[in-house]
């Protein structure tokens, strides 16, 4: 993939595959891997890359349960260590979404590692099943439907999820008119399972990981099936495990998210000096926003070339939500305020290539829809939405809506991987206080998840991905320490700014 494409994916993620928030085998101790799997590396493909960095393709059974029928092919790439004489494995760079890919990551994020871990491990990244450069899958969906603000389950603005029940039957019935045999094989715990042929071909006996987001989960499944494969595990900005509800959990944990970081976001937007300020009190930005998201469901305004061609109540509340992610975004969010007081638009956003959406929103329905099953009953999702709602306004019930899966014809073929406390205790998490897409009370729950085997470093510090991005230097230092010399917290540690 090309350098301004893998821009364009990443730009999709945030209201792509989170938003969209399988055939599976029984779980197995470990994974054989044949000759076949050996991984041939060569220069990759595109611009910006690392010059060091070398692309393989590696298969595996695209059904666990038939391991010699059809395969599919995993997009892998690697950087070595720095330094072969203080080499100590792997470290697996494990993407969020379900929809992102750490195939260039090796090159990105993976060069601000210290030069210590740099020194210690091979850098791997990868597209997960379904990705491209990965053996792809396609929903086929509409242009309307891949509209970010579609994607998310923003109910009408009476509250009504007769839309949103309509989008999923459409949505679903794309996926499985057009999704192939592989949209069924979409799982976490089948992408655990691609991970431990991964290892096994790159020759580990055991793996590290950093896992982001979405990835946490991936990282905490793959602890969870394979613990003995495990070596030391970072697993950053945390999801929720519940077992009864994965996605459904995810998407919730939105509400208190926004609550949680929405403060943060007006104190900056009311500061003397903002050239984007709003107000001139921060407790004036929460009901401004209310006010302006409110107009706009009532008075939408044109907007040429977006999707969708207006600016209305839930294109701004879906703006607000990805602005919270990081601070350096909360320009675009003041900004859109400003206009929407005007009753103009600024330009229409840059959209990704419509294939690129296509793929990232595909494998987001399907691994978020096989893991669990969803209710099926739009009285279920009026009833939560109506509480949603009421309780936390600056939402407005998305978070307990329905996607796609209340409409999944596939149903699950395995529960949910159960997170526990069997297994080495080498598992670090590392979660900023104010997170809006995971949040520190569900990291929470993945920490008494794990019990003896984790320790959590909580940072006082806002916005999603902790750890060399939008965390501190007192969290950086104790993840960094970890992976560089396995020396980890006693116990749960806090981390001030």
């Amino acid at each position: 993939m090309t350098q301004p494409t893998r821009t364009l994916r990443n730009a999709a993620l945030v209201g792509v595959s989170t938003a969209l928030l399988a055939v599976t085998a029984p779980v197995t101790a470990s994974a054989s891997v044949s000759p076949s799997a050996s991984l041939a590396w060569t220069a990759c493909e595109g611009t910006g890359l690392d010059p060091r960095q070398q692309c393989a393709t590696l298969q595996v059974p695209m059904d666990y349960a038939d391991p010699d029928g059809p395969r599919i092919d995993i997009a892998v790439s690697r950087i070595p260590s720095e330094n072969p004489g203080a080499r100590r494995g792997t470290l697996l760079l494990i993407p969020g979404g379900p929809g992102g890919s750490s195939l260039n990551d090796p090159s990105g994020k993976g060069q601000k590692l210290p030069q210590d871990v740099r020194d210690a491990y091979d850098l791997v990244g990868f597209a997960p099943r379904g990705l491209s450069p990965s053996t792809p899958v396609d929903c086929g969906l509409d242009h309307g439907d891949l509209a970010t603000s579609k994607l998310r389950p923003w109910p009408a603005p009476n509250g009504s999820v007769d839309a949103n029940m309509a989008t999923a039957r459409r949505m679903a019935d794309a996926c499985a008119t057009n999704g192939g045999e592989l949209i069924r094989h979409l799982s976490t715990a089948n992408e655990a399972r691609d991970i431990d042929r991964l290892r096994a071909a790159l020759g580990e006996r055991r793996l590290s990981a950093w896992g982001v987001s979405y990835g946490t989960y991936v990282g905490a499944v793959y602890a969870q099936l394979f613990p003995q494969r495990t070596d030391r595990i970072v697993l950053d900005s945390n999801d929720d495990p519940d077992p009864a509800r994965v996605a459904r959990a995810w998407l919730a944990g939105h509400e208190q998210g926004v609550e949680d970081t929405f403060p943060e976001f007006a104190a900056w937007a009311a500061k003397p000096g903002n050239p984007d300020r709003v107000a001139r009190r921060a407790a004036d930005v929460r009901p401004l926003f209310l006010r302006l998201a409110a107009r706009l469901d009532r008075e939408p305004i044109p907007w040429p070339g977006a999707n969708p061609e207006e600016l209305n109540g839930n294109v701004l509340r879906q703006t607000m939500l990805d602005s919270l992610y990081s601070p350096s975004r909360y320009p675009t969010l003041a900004k859109l305020m400003r206009a929407a007081e005007r009753g103009t638009v600024p330009p229409a956003p840059a959209a990704p290539p419509d294939a690129v959406l296509q793929n990232v929103a595909a494998v987001g329905a399907g691994t978020l829809c096989n893991d669990v099953a969803w209710p099926t009953s739009a009285a279920t999702y009026q009833k939560d939405v109506a509480e949603s709602r009421a309780k936390y306004p600056l939402t407005a019930g998305m978070p307990r809506n329905a996607m796609p899966c209340a409409a999944w014809p596939f149903p699950p073929r395995e529960a949910p991987v159960r997170i526990t406390g069997r297994g080495p205790s080498n598992v670090l998490l590392v979660q900023n206080e104010r997170d809006v897409a995971t949040p520190l009370s569900g990291a929470r729950k993945l920490r008494e998840a794990f019990g003896r085997r984790a320790v959590m470093v909580t940072v006082d510090s806002t916005g999603h991905d902790a750890y060399l991005a939008n965390g501190n230097a007192c969290g950086d230092r104790t993840v960094s320490r970890f992976l560089a010399t396995g020396q980890r917290p006693a116990g749960d540690v806090y981390c001030r700014r």
